[in-house]
């Protein structure tokens, strides 16, 4: 049975899987912005009829559901930590991609121009990916880690839609507008038909996952012996310490 304890009384050596789970993350997290994240494809949804949305959105949600993960077995501490990770781990992989599409490619190779339209990425949408990133998920992270000391760990179901309800709405208002407002092709309607269908199908996707949600966080927990809650956890996400 595990274990409630603060998250300031665990340390590395109470911990089996918790660098595994940071692993899934970044390479969710890096697999799901090189893939998906520069086409627009289109769903049709009940009553709404045809609905353009991000590419990417298919499984960058993971990224959240091991976010909820890391929060609730791990703290929000150790979960700062991983959204730090990711952060310089996408940041690294916009610097790499810019050096390989820049560099002059050998006259013998003639795919340089498909090369730029898959991985070439414009400064501004690497911006705003990463800084929706960055702010989403720590709202995330935030509102599950605050919602189980008031639920007292209690309806997990309701901490881990509630959180990402907020952080995926907060994840689309900034990436959407930052990324692609003004520029061609992209109307001001688009964008907030964008915005919302992306934001809808996210946490629609948190609603389905949530049985593998339960399943992944309960045997952690029991594999792992604790169940952290921050009570004294300082929550600026300006720090990657534990």
């Amino acid at each position: 049975m595990p274990k409630a304890v603060e998250a300031g009384a665990i340390t590395a050596a109470h911990l089996r899987y918790y660098d595994y789970v940071m692993a899934a993350f970044v390479a969710i997290l890096l697999l799901s912005n090189v893939l998906g994240a520069g086409k627009v494809a289109v769903v049709s949804l009940p009553w709404l009829g045809d609905r353009p949305f991000g590419a990417g959105i298919l499984f960058f949600p993971i990224s959240y559901v091991i976010g909820d993960v890391l929060t609730e077995v791990y703290g929000y501490a150790r979960a700062r930590r991983v959204i730090w990770a990711g952060f310089v781990a996408v940041l690294f992989m916009a610097l790499m991609s810019w050096v390989v599409v820049k560099l002059p490619a050998a006259p013998s190779w003639g795919n340089q121009g498909a090369y730029e339209i898959i991985f070439g990425q414009v400064p501004r949408i690497v911006f705003a990916s990463v800084l929706a990133f960055w702010a989403g998920e720590f709202v995330n992270s935030y509102v599950l880690a605050r919602m189980k000391i008031w639920s007292a760990g209690k309806h997990l179901w309701m901490r881990t839609i509630g959180s990402t309800i907020a952080g995926e709405g907060v994840d689309s208002l900034i990436f959407y507008p930052a990324a692609f407002l003004g520029a061609v092709g992209f109307t001001p309607g688009l964008v907030v038909t964008l915005i919302v269908t992306q934001w809808l199908l996210k946490v629609g996707w948190e609603v389905v996952l949530t049985p593998v949600t339960y399943l992944v966080v309960g045997w952690l927990k029991r594999r792992e012996g604790i169940d952290v809650y921050d009570r004294g956890t300082d929550f600026t996400p300006f720090r990657a310490r534990v």
